[in-house]
């Protein structure tokens, strides 16, 4: 008989529903009844991913971002009370589910209150200090809070030295067992002409989604090379509309997006996590502009700069001149490895 696995990834951008796609592909192919839960646009796309699999709607986080970069945390402050009330919601929905569905294990990718005591509970993240400054302490220490809730921690990053999450997802001693997945990505390298000068690759929560959007397409129009403008909003129906040299999608599904960025030889995008991964696994040159107020993200992408792979620029100084300096960056080197999905799987064939 079929083990069920629920997978929850949380709606803040695409990256968390990105990265579960290939750990849901695994699943099934180890045999595994996969139910997908999560709400928002990281739905809608594991909907299109998953068009057979049972999907369920998970109360909303709903949390938006300040447009100015000084007002982040206190804005995010003013919605804790509304995040908390979700948690509890969400736990309330998980009990009935597992009930309902014969859940045997959770994988839950930053969803806090995906986990149960009563059956093996798995927490996905690169977040063991989670930045936000002078505070940093505090919500690393919240955090931990939560994820020892859960009975393992899976880190998509690899343990050595060469890891792309640094401080991030790296501490000497945790609560519970963590595994390092290596470089998790839903793409693989494909031997192609490049089409494409420069792949705009949009994602993240609103309103800061559209703040770049609308400034990359003005500077885009700027550059002489073919361009192809993914917006990142996930839609009934793929749009695509062609202007000159630019090609605006409103959103793409794996397998034509991994065609898309082999076929790229730039890629200006957020320095998200599982981004970063993507490249990674793609050996992709890349220009990041980090999310204003995002500690994460501003870290990730000074961290590449210094070890002079990636490039960047804060949001309100980029102009496409900056990608002139790309000559003076490696891009990613391309990485191959292999994950053990058997081993990993292991703690839900226990009893």
């Amino acid at each position: 008989m079929k083990k069920h696995i629920l997978i929850a990834p949380l709606n803040w951008g695409l990256g968390h529903a990105t990265r579960c796609i290939p750990i849901i592909n695994a699943l099934i192919a180890y045999n595994f009844e996969v139910i997908i839960a999560s709400d928002g646009n990281a739905l809608k796309l594991l909907k299109k991913e998953f068009p057979n699999l049972i999907t369920l709607e998970l109360p909303s986080y709903d949390i938006e971002y300040a447009k100015k970069e000084r007002y982040f945390k206190f804005k995010f402050l003013k919605q804790l009370p509304k995040l908390l009330k979700a948690i509890k919601l969400e736990q309330q929905y998980l009990k009935k589910i597992i009930d309902y569905y014969k859940i045997d294990g959770i994988i839950s990718d930053n969803r806090f209150g995906v986990y149960s005591q009563k059956i093996h509970s798995v927490y996905i993240t690169h977040q063991l200090h989670v930045l936000s400054r002078s505070t940093t302490w505090l919500t690393s220490k919240m955090h931990h809070h939560i994820i020892k809730k859960f009975h393992e921690c899976w880190i998509p990053d690899t343990e050595d030295k060469d890891n792309l999450s640094g401080k991030l997802g790296h501490l000497k001693h945790f609560y519970i067992p963590i595994k390092y997945l290596g470089v998790l990505s839903r793409f693989n390298k494909i031997n192609t002409k490049k089409i494409y000068d420069v792949l705009v690759l949009l994602s993240g929560p609103e309103p800061q989604r559209t703040v770049l959007e609308e400034l990359l397409m003005k500077q885009i129009k700027k550059f002489k090379g073919n361009v192809l403008f993914v917006k990142g909003t996930v839609e009934k129906a793929q749009t695509k509309l062609k202007n000159g040299h630019i090609t605006l999608v409103n959103f793409m599904q794996s397998d034509e997006l991994e065609i898309a960025i082999n076929q790229s030889e730039i890629i200006i995008s957020r320095s998200g996590y599982t981004t970063i991964l993507d490249l990674a696994k793609l050996g992709k040159k890349a220009f990041f502009i980090p999310t204003p107020g995002q500690f994460e993200q501003e870290y990730l992408a000074k961290r590449l700069s210094n070890k002079g792979i990636v490039p960047y620029s804060e949001q309100n100084d980029f102009t496409i001149e900056k990608l002139d300096v790309l000559k003076n960056y490696t891009g990613f080197n391309a990485t191959e490895n292999t994950i053990d999905f058997d081993a990993l799987f292991s703690l839900f064939k226990r009893e």
